[in-house]
């Protein structure tokens, strides 16, 4: 395993975390304008089957200077170990040095299931998975023979440009406790999950810290990055309801999650009969909101009016936040970057 050692900015960092809802086109706009305005980062989803979460970080570089730009994420199940090191040090030729994060996650059922993925030996395939990334960006020839990954005298090939170790730092996005103790362990960072509360973060930082002092390290030597929904609204019903939606599809889609946060059992049991699964319409998911009560979409996002979403912000930063990637919700997505522009706390 290579020893290099990434260094992270600790200070007053935001990120804008970019979904599906609007066209490529838009978020190019937004990204340019979140760079303008002094926004730190960007990380693209790979969510469900409707965008990968590398594709536009490419056409993102081509239009930007600064901002560092992350998957988040795409899983370690549907591509070679190898093609992740190749496409992130791809990325990085493209953007830069110092502007491309990995972002690598587990996935999640029924969607792996459904296209024949069995995701039984969740860690080990995911400490596998970082171990060669990792080794693969450090330019090292790697032989490695895993259970989940096997190489054989491989390495980068890099025809063009500087051929020394890439700069991009290796993150896992997990929500269980056993997989952020295994990113304690291995990983530059933990890319912490959205729709959890800042009481999860407390037992999340317990579980990192332990798997860091495993690997000899520190809970300051991985850097901690934070998906955060915001829904902001100066219409308070408003930011609710836009949360209130997302809330119930991830209910059924990923109850783990909820879960963790200490959501009632039979508030996800019931909204995930309403909805009926996933793939859920949107009757079933109008049908499930209805069941979400104001209390639990405040204990699980930032939503409301600019200053109560700055509020709770400062709340999972508190937790151990160290930079929170903004999920935002509503329509204005201007207005909430010139709220965060200047950080948040």
């Amino acid at each position: 395993m290579s020893d290099s050692k990434q260094v992270f900015d600790r200070g007053d960092r935001v990120g804008i975390y970019l979904q599906d809802k609007h066209s490529l086109q838009e978020n190019l706009e937004l990204v340019q304008y979140a760079e303008e305005q002094g926004i730190d980062e960007i990380w693209q989803a790979e969510s469900r089957l409707a965008r990968d979460g590398v594709t536009p970080l490419g056409a993102y570089a081509a239009v930007t200077d600064r901002i560092k730009l992350g998957t988040g994420v795409i899983n370690n199940w549907t591509r070679n170990t190898a093609l992740i090191a190749q496409t992130m040090s791809t990325l990085e030729e493209l953007a830069g040095p110092d502007r491309i994060q990995c972002g690598i996650g587990a996935w999640w059922d029924p969607l792996a299931e459904k296209v024949g993925i069995d995701r039984s030996g969740a860690l080990r395939a995911m400490r596998e998975c970082v171990e060669v990334t990792q080794d693969l960006l450090a330019m090292e020839n790697v032989t490695y023979d895993g259970e989940f990954v096997q190489m054989r005298d491989v390495e980068l090939d890099v025809v063009h440009g500087d051929s020394g170790p890439r700069t991009v730092p290796v993150y896992v996005g997990g929500t269980g406790f056993k997989m952020l103790e295994l990113t304690g362990h291995f990983a530059d960072g933990a890319l912490m999950n959205y729709l959890v509360s800042p009481e999860y973060n407390e037992k999340a930082l317990d579980a990192l810290e332990t798997g860091a002092e495993r690997g000899g390290r520190s809970l300051e030597d991985i850097d901690r990055p934070q998906l955060i929904v915001c829904s902001m609204d100066r219409d308070v019903d408003q930011a609710l309801d836009n949360a209130r939606e997302l809330i119930t599809q991830y209910l059924g889609q990923q109850p783990h999650i909820m879960k963790a946060s200490g959501v009632s059992q039979d508030l996800i049991d019931d909204v995930g009969e309403a909805i009926g699964g996933w793939p859920a319409d949107k009757d079933d998911i109008q049908e499930g909101m209805e069941l979400i009560p104001d209390d639990v979409v405040h204990k699980l996002t930032a939503s409301g009016t600019p200053e109560q979403c700055r509020e709770k912000v400062r709340e999972y930063a508190d937790s151990g936040c160290q930079c929170p990637i903004l999920y935002p919700l509503g329509d204005d997505r201007e207005l909430m970057i010139d709220e965060f522009a200047d950080g948040y706390l």
